[in-house]
This record gives structure tokens, sequence and C-alpha cells, in this order.
């Protein structure tokens, strides 16, 4: 079976190769699935450069996130058949066939296409537990999202829409404007050429946002909390920006917010029955169509290299998924 190795710590395109590799077998407690589509991440830009906090040893399989077939089961598992559509997110899945643990696999929405669903676990898992777990966000709020045409941001603005959330999204560009008002953002504040902190404060008659969610960080952080609400609640998603922000923890107490950190792969090792309980949510609210990851690509597995490299030089917008 084919499978894209990262060789060398490089730039995607320099930093994959194709490569033939055994089939994998099912060992205890895992499951061999049929690639059908793998959903792209920004950690795999980061994998491919070496930055990832994770750096397994090279050679080495990224992707992080697919939708594939179930045609192995290991000893000790139960709850899947062969044939079972499942979606998965594990580290090494840009391949033909993949070998995951089954507790990170999951069905696979019957209302999603084989690259929605690829795209279901890490961005809105990211999202449900960012704005309901830690946020605590409810109806009526005003939720402001950086990044909001891109994968997780777009999962953010349909999660607050489906919260009853007002919806403001930051993007940086006019095409980014339109990926995000068709993820349902009520309101689209392109960065380049508006102030997102006076947009915010005029959106809200002065209040500012209730809740923002951020996967950019450094200055985007430090002027979001020039537009946060009294009692409001930043989530810290990411660093998109490159850069990380020093929080002024004096000006959170003058101003009665809150900071939350957010990263998401703690809950699979720590509570991993919030992770199924979550799933469980983000099924039924794709299965009434208030939630749909948005695919703005689908690319041939072929060529990845060249679908990871834009994803790192930020030419992309929405969900870029490879398929078979």
């Amino acid at each position: 079976m084919k499978a894209w190795n990262v060789v060398t710590n490089a730039e995607p395109r320099e930093a994959l190769r194709l490569t033939e590799q055994p089939s994998p077998v099912a060992a205890p407690g895992r499951l061999v699935l049929s690639t059908l589509a793998v959903a792209l991440n920004f950690p795999d830009v980061l994998l491919c450069r070496g930055e990832y906090q994770e750096k397994p040893p090279l050679p080495f399989v990224p992707g992080i996130e697919l939708c594939g077939t179930v045609t192995g089961i290991g000893d000790g598992v139960t709850g899947f058949h062969l044939g079972d559509r499942v979606i998965a997110s594990h580290l090494g899945v840009m391949a033909e066939e993949v070998q995951v643990p089954a507790a990170s696999a999951f069905p696979a929405p019957a209302s999603l296409s084989d690259a929605e669903a690829a795209a279901l676990c890490i961005g809105y898992q990211t999202g449900y537990f960012g704005l309901h777990r830690r946020a605590r966000i409810a109806p009526a709020e005003a939720l402001l999202v950086h990044a909001a045409a891109g994968g997780v941001g777009t999962a953010a603005v349909q999660l607050g829409k489906a919260a009853g959330a007002t919806v403001i999204g930051v993007v940086g560009n006019e095409a980014k404007r339109l990926v995000a008002q068709e993820a349902g953002a009520d309101l689209v504040v392109n960065r380049t050429t508006e102030d997102f902190v006076e947009v915010v404060k005029s959106a809200t008659g002065g209040r500012g946002a209730d809740v923002i969610y951020d996967p950019v960080g450094g200055e985007t952080f430090e002027r979001s909390t020039r537009c946060i609400a009294f009692e409001g609640r930043i989530v810290v998603v990411g660093f998109a920006g490159g850069t990380l922000q020093s929080a002024r923890m004096n000006h959170a107490l003058v101003k009665n917010y809150s900071l939350l950190g957010l990263h998401w792969a703690l809950y699979a090792k720590k509570a991993p029955q919030l992770v199924a309980e979550a799933h469980e949510q983000l099924t039924l609210l794709a299965d009434k169509g208030l939630i749909r990851p948005l695919v703005t690509e689908i690319v041939p597995f072929e060529s990845a290299p060249d679908a990871v490299q834009r994803l790192g030089d930020g030419f992309t917008a929405g969900r870029v998924v490879l398929t078979r």
C-alpha cells in the first residue's frame, strides 16, 4: 500500500515522499481502516517542519484525521464490524491503509459524505469543548471567532450559530469573507481593511464579545482583550499567528474576564468519555443540518505535498481533504 512519509524536516513539498509500505495488521485493541478521505490540518504542516509538539523519528507518516472503512479488528475490540464507516483522529493516517486505536474511532455520521466526515473530528471537537465545556456559551451571546474561514474557525462559527449566539468572524481577505459568511457568520470583518475591535464594539452597542475564540494568538489575542465584554471568556485554542502572547493578568482582573486554555487532545487522555459524548452531540447536530464541515477542496491523494504546502502558506480556506 502507498503512504506519504516525512523524510526530512522542511516545507511540505520537500518533506513528503510517496512510499510503498506493508499493509497493517490489526493489533490488539486496534482497527485497520481502508482510507476513504484524509482531512488536512495545520499540524500536518508543523509535522513536516519539525515544529509540532510531537516529533516522531524520521521517516514517519503524517496525517491526523480521516474517514475510512473497517477492514481489520484486533483482539479485545468491541462495537465495530467489518465494513463499518468510521472517523478517527490519530497520527499517521496519510496512507491508503492505517491502523488506529479503537478508542480513537467513532461511527461516521450517515448525513455526511466521506470528505465531510473526515473533517468532523478535530475542528468540531475542539470547537465543541471550547465553546460549550470551557466557555459555557449561552444563547444570544456575542461570539467573536478569529481565522473564521479556516478549518477550526468555520467549525466554531457553525457551532456558535447552533448554540444561538450572534457570530462575528475575522478573516484576512475578501475571498475568505465569503467562506466565513457561507459558514454562517452574522458579520465578517476583514482585518486588513477594518478594525475588528471597533466593529465588535459597534455591533454589540459597546458591550464587547461575550466569548472570543482565538486560534491565532500574538497581537490578535492582545487586541481581543480590548473588545471583551464584562465577564467575557477568551478561549485560547492555538498560535497560528506564530507568536506566543503574554497575558496581562492585571487587565483580566480590572475588566473581569476569563482566559481559558484548550488542548483538545488532553480530553482523549484524561476524560475519553467526554470525547465520546461530544461525538454523539456533533452527530446529532450534523443530522439536523446545523453543522456541516465546509470542504472547499477535494484533492487527489497523490497531490498531498502541494495541498499541505498551500495550507501552510495560508492559501486555503475551509477544509482541504485528500481522497483516493
